[in-house]
C-alpha cells in the first residue's frame, strides 16, 4: 500500500506507513505501534490504514446526546455498577447510531478501495489510552475479524468507536485514574491474514518477570480460539535462543474465516490435534523477531502474531504492564557481568507502597548503604555479599532473622544452575551494610554489654541535633537551602551510624535472642523474651499509643466535643476542625490535648519514610477515628493501667523463670546469666524504636522547608502546584530551584508512572533479569488450610478479623484482630484496641512485632496475601507462638 493521506484536509484517514509512536494522540496506542512496526526492518505488518481520533471527534461533536451522557457518567457513583452499566449501554448506542459525515465515509471507503474492496479486513479499536507503558487496556475495546466490503467496514468502524464505552472499559479507566472525556478512539483497518497458526509471544516471562525468558502460546487458525478460551494453546519457553520447555495441547477446535465474512469454529482433524502448531525452529525465529521489537520499544512486549506459508506477520505489540521494573544497572554491576540480586528495602521498613520520586530519592541520600529504585520502591544490591561464603552466611542469617521469606528467596536464587556468583573482591562488602549480628547460638561472651545510662545520653544527643536542624533550616531558602541540606544529610547519617547507638540497639536485640535460645534450651519455653519485654521503658512508639489514650481521657468528659468529633471529616487541609473545637464547652482543653500530642508525634503518619505522605500535623483529622475508638473502647486512666499491668506481668515472668532455673543443675549460674540478660533487654529494648523517630523528626523539617520553597516556585509561575515537587527527585528539584525552570511534561509523566506503580506488588527479592522471588515457608508443622507466617509475639487468640488497608478506615471493637498489609509506627495506637495482629510483611524486629510484644498481642507476620485470603469479618485464630493463622469461618 502506498503511503497516501486519504483525507488531506482533516487528517481523518492515514496510511499505516504514515504514522509512528509519537502520534498515539492521533491514531491511538495500537495504531501508533503498528505504524512504527511497519517501518522496522524484518518485521512484516499487514497493510492497512487508521481512522484517526479526529474522525471520532467530528462524529461525537455532531451527536450532542453523547456529551450529555458523558456528564451523567462522570457524576455516577463509581461503585454503582448498575448505573455505570446502563449509562455505558446508552453511550454505545448513541455512538453507533451517530451519522458518519459524507467526506469521512468517502475517505474510509476510498482507503478500502485502494487496498481491495473484496478483500477481508480486520477492524480494530485503537484508543488513546491503550497500549501504554503503564496500562495496556488489553481486551477493553473491540476487534472485528473478516469484515468484507466497504459498507461493512464503515459499520464496524462505528462499532469500534462505541466499544470505547463498554462497561469493562469504563471501569478499567476509572481504576487507572483516566477520565472518560480525555480518551479518544481511533480505528485500525488492516487486510486480514488467514493464518495456519497464530498466538501470543511474551518477550519476558509474564509470571516470574524473568526478562531473558520468552514464552510463546500457539494454536491453529485465527487467534480468537486462544483468546476466547476455546482451546488450550501449545506453550513454549525460550531462553538464550533455545526452547527449554514445551507443553503441546490437544487442539480439538480452531477458528477460521468464512469466505463471505465472519468466522466460525471448526473441528481439527484427529491426526492433527496433537501436532505442535509451531516447530522449535519457528518458535526461536519468532522470539528473535520479538527481541527486535522489544529493543525498538525499550520494554518487554506482548505480541500478537500470525503464521502463513510465507512467514510471520505481527498484528499487534503492546508493553507488558504487569511486570515489576528492574533497577537501572550501576557501572559496578555491568562490569561484573553476572546477574545482580536485589533485596527489597520496603519489606524491611514495613512500607511496601510505591513512593514518589522526592521520597525515594531523599531516602537514597540519607541511607547508610547504596539503594536502587525500581517501580517507586528501593532495593539493595546484595550480589557482592553473596559472593563470599563468609559474608553470604552472615547475610542469610540476618535476613532470616528479619524475614524468613527473604532468606528463602535468596537461597532459591542461589540454588539455580544458571545463577553464577561473581568472584569476590577483597574488602567488597556490597550494598548490604554491616554483616549483621552474631547468631543466636553464639557464646555468652559475644553478647553485647552496654551501660543502660547511654540510652538517655543518645536520646539527648538526638534531640540536640534535631533542635539545631530546626533552628538553622528556618533561615535558608533558594540555592542556599540545598547547600544547607547537603550538610544536614551528612549529620543525619552521622547520627544514624553512631557506634554507640548501634551498640545500644544490638544490646537489646542480642539479649532477646539469647533469652529465647537459652530459655528454650533450659526450660522448653518458646519465645520466652516476649513476656519479659512487656512495658519496657523508653519505647517512643508504644508511648505514642498510650499517650493517645490520655488524649481520649481529656476529651471524654465533654459530650459536645465527642459529638463534634463524630461529625468531623478529614478535608484537604485537615486542620479546620481544631479551630471549631474551641467554640464548644471543653473544646479548649480538648484542643490543648491534641496540640500537645501533635507537638510530640505530629511528624508521624502512615508510610512515613516517604516524605510526600501527609503528616498528622498536616492532617490532624486523621487521628479523630483513633481518638473516638479510644473513648468508646477504654475507660479513664487506661494508659497508666495498661502499662502497669504489662510491667507487673513481666516482673512475675522474670521471677518465675529465675525460680525454675535455680532448681536446675548449675542453676545459680544460669539464673545469674539470665537475670543479666533480662536487665539488659529491658534497659535497651525500648531504644530500638528511637532512631526511626529521630529520622522522621528530621524528615518533617526537611519537608516543611522544601514545601516553603515549592510555594515560592508556584508564586513565581515555575510550578503549577506545590505538590508537583513530590514528582521530582531531590536533584531535579534542586536544579529547578537554581534554574527557575521546570519541565511540566516530566512531572505529568511521573504522575502517570506513579499511578501505575501503585498497582504493582513489590517482590522481596528481585534479580537484574527481572525475576521476582518471594520465598516460601518450608514447614510441616502448619495444619492443613492454615496460613503460615512468622511467630513474633506469643499467645493464641480467636476473634473477628478486621481487614484494614487504610488507617482512616479503622473501626474496631474489643476482641477484633487487625489484618493488614504492613504496619509502621503510625499504626501503633490501633494496637491498644485489638486482640491480635496479622500482617503480610514483617520480621522479628520490625516495628509491628516490637510493639505487639510490648502490648502482649499474639501476632503473626509475613503471612503472604493475608488481606486477600482472610475476609473482613471472618473469625480467625492467631497462633502467635507457633506462627500460623487458622480461618474458622
Amino acid at each position: 500500500m502506498r503511503d497516501t493521506r486519504f483525507d488531506e484536509g482533516c487528517e481523518t484517514v492515514l496510511g499505516l506507513g504514515e504514522v509512528g509512536e509519537d502520534q498515539a494522540g492521533l491514531v491511538g496506542g495500537k495504531g501508533a505501534h503498528l505504524g512504527e512496526l511497519s517501518r522496522l526492518d524484518g518485521v512484516r505488518v499487514p497493510d492497512g490504514f487508521c481512522v484517526t481520533t479526529n474522525a471520532f471527534r467530528r462524529v461525537v461533536e455532531r451527536a450532542p446526546e453523547v456529551e450529555a451522557l458523558l456528564d451523567r457518567l462522570a457524576g455516577a457513583d463509581p461503585d454503582d455498577r448498575q448505573a455505570v452499566r446502563a449509562l455505558s449501554a446508552e453511550l454505545r448506542r448513541a455512538v453507533e447510531e451517530a451519522v458518519i459525515p459524507d467526506g469521512l465515509a468517502a475517505g474510509i471507503t476510498g482507503a478500502v478501495a485502494r487496498l481491495g474492496e473484496e478483500a477481508p479486513y480486520a477492524v480494530r479499536s485503537s484508543a488513546t489510552a491503550e497500549d501504554l507503558p503503564t496500562a495496556s487496556f488489553a481486551g477493553q475495546q473491540d476487534t472485528y475479524l473478516n469484515v468484507v466490503g466497504p459498507a461493512e467496514v464503515l459499520r464496524h468502524v462505528s462499532r469500534c468507536w462505541a466499544s470505547l464505552f463498554t462497561e469493562r472499559a469504563v471501569i478499567y479507566r476509572r481504576r487507572n485514574g483516566i477520565d472518560d472525556r480525555t480518551v479518544r478512539m481511533a480505528v485500525v483497518v488492516q487486510r486480514m491474514v488467514l493464518p495456519d497458526a497464530s498466538g501470543v509471544l511474551f518477550t519476558a516471562d509474564p509470571v516470574t518477570g524473568h526478562r531473558r525468558t520468552a514464552t510463546v502460546d500457539a494454536g491453529f487458525g485465527l487467534g480468537e480460539a486462544l483468546v476466547s478460551g476455546l482451546v488450550n494453546p501449545d506453550v513454549f519457553t525460550v531462553r538464550d535462543d533455545a526452547v527449554v520447555a514445551r507443553t503441546i495441547a490437544v487442539k480439538q477446535r480452531a477458528v477460521h474465516a468464512l469466505p463471505g465474512g465472519g468466522t466460525r469454529e471448526v473441528t481439527v482433524e484427529p491426526r492433527q490435534q496433537e501436532r505442535p502448531a509451531l516447530t522449535d525452529a519457528q518458535v526461536v525465529e519468532l522470539v528473535r523477531l520479538g527481541r527486535r521489537i522489544e529493543d525498538r520499544f525499550g520494554c518487554p512486549q506482548d505480541i500478537e502474531w500470525c503464521l502463513t506459508d510465507d512467514g510471520f506477520r505481527i498484528v499487534q505489540s503492546r508493553p507488558i504492564t504487569t511486570l515489576f521494573p528492574v533497577p537501572d544497572p550501576v557501572p559496578e554491576a555491568v562490569e561484573r557481568r553476572t546477574p545482580s540480586v536485589y533485596v527489597s528495602v520496603g519489606h524491611q521498613q514495613m512500607m511496601t507502597d510505591a513512593m514518589k520520586p522526592l521520597g525515594w530519592s531523599m531516602w537514597q541520600r540519607t541511607a547508610m548503604v547504596p539503594m536502587h529504585e525500581a517501580g517507586g520502591r528501593l532495593f539493595v544490591d546484595v550480589t557482592p555479599r553473596l559472593a563470599s561464603p563468609a559474608s553470604r552466611a552472615a547475610l542469610l542469617d540476618v535476613m532470616g532473622k528479619g524475614d524468613p521469606l527473604v532468606r528463602d528467596a535468596l537461597e532459591t536464587v542461589l540454588e539455580r544452575d544458571e545463577f553464577e556468583l561473581p568472584v569476590p573482591d577483597a574488602g567488597d562488602a556490597g550494598d548490604a551494610g554491616p554483616v549483621g549480628p552474631p547468631a543466636a547460638g553464639a557464646p555468652e561472651a559475644s553478647v553485647t554489654e552496654a551501660d543502660p545510662a547511654i540510652v538517655a545520653e543518645l536520646v539527648e544527643r538526638s534531640e540536640t541535633s534535631v533542635a539545631a536542624l530546626e533552628r538553622d533550616i528556618r533561615t535558608k531558602s533558594g540555592p542556599e537551602l540545598f547547600d544547607f541540606l547537603a550538610e544536614a544529610f551528612e549529620e543525619h547519617k552521622r547520627v544514624l551510624s553512631d557506634p554507640l547507638s548501634i551498640r545500644a540497639i544490638m544490646a537489646g536485640m542480642e539479649a532477646t535472642w539469647w533469652l529465647n535460645e537459652k530459655l528454650g534450651e533450659w526450660l522448653g519455653e518458646k519465645s520466652a523474651a516476649d513476656a519479659l519485654t512487656l512495658s519496657a521503658p523508653g519505647n517512643i512508639t508504644s508511648e505514642m499509643g498510650l499517650d493517645l489514650l490520655d488524649v481520649a481521657d481529656a476529651i471524654r468528659p465533654y459530650p459536645e466535643v465527642v459529638a463534634f468529633l463524630n461529625d468531623v471529616q478529614d478535608d484537604a487541609h485537615g486542620d479546620g476542625f481544631l479551630d471549631g473545637l474551641v467554640k464548644l464547652p471543653g473544646g479548649s482543653a480538648a484542643r490543648e490535648a491534641i496540640d500537645t500530642y501533635l507537638r510530640r508525634y505530629g511528624m508521624r503518619c502512615v508510610a512515613e519514610i516517604d516524605i510526600a505522605r501527609p503528616r498528622w500535623s498536616e492532617r490532624p483529622a486523621t487521628l479523630v477515628p483513633l481518638i473516638l475508638d479510644n473513648i468508646r473502647n477504654f475507660g479513664p486512666g487506661a494508659a497508666e493501667r495498661r502499662f502497669e499491668q504489662g510491667r507487673l506481668r513481666a516482673l512475675r515472668t522474670e521471677q518465675d523463670v529465675l525460680t525454675r532455673l535455680r532448681a536446675l543443675p548449675d542453676g545459680e549460674r544460669k539464673a545469674e546469666a539470665t537475670k543479666r540478660m533480662i536487665d539488659q533487654v529491658r534497659a535497651f529494648a525500648g531504644y530500638r524504636e528511637y532512631p526511626k523517630y529521630g529520622i522522621v523528626c528530621r524528615y518533617f523539617l526537611y519537608k516543611q522547608a522544601l514545601l516553603e520553597e515549592a510555594g515560592r516556585l508556584v508564586r513565581d509561575g515555575v510550578l503549577d502546584e506545590r505538590e508537583d515537587v513530590f514528582h521530582l527527585t531531590f536533584q531535579e528539584l534542586e536544579d529547578v530551584v537554581r534554574s527557575r525552570r521546570a519541565d511540566p511534561r516530566l512531572i505529568a509523566r511521573r504522575k502517570e508512572a506513579f499511578r501505575s506503580y501503585e498497582a504493582l506488588t513489590p517482590p522481596r527479592v528481585l534479580t537484574s533479569d527481572g525475576e521476582a522471588v518471594n520465598g516460601a515457608y518450608r514447614r510441616d508443622d502448619v495444619p492443613a488450610g492454615a496460613l503460615a507466617g512468622l511467630a513474633v509475639s506469643t499467645g493464641s487468640v480467636e476473634g473477628r478479623a478486621r481487614v484494614i488497608l487504610d488507617l482512616a478506615d479503622a473501626e474496631l471493637e474489643e476482641g477484633d484482630i487487625l489484618v493488614t498489609r504492613f504496619t509502621d509506627p503510625s499504626w501503633s495506637p490501633l494496637f491498644l484496641g485489638v486482640a491480635g495482629l496479622v500482617t503480610e510483611v514483617g520480621g522479628l524486629m520490625t516495628h509491628g512485632a516490637v510493639i505487639a510484644r510490648e502490648y502482649g498481642l499474639p501476632a503473626v507476620v509475613g503471612v503472604d496475601q493475608a488481606t486477600r485470603l482472610i475476609r473482613d469479618g471472618q473469625r480467625i485464630r492467631v497462633h502467635g507462638t507457633d506462627g500460623y493463622v487458622e480461618i474458622l469461618g
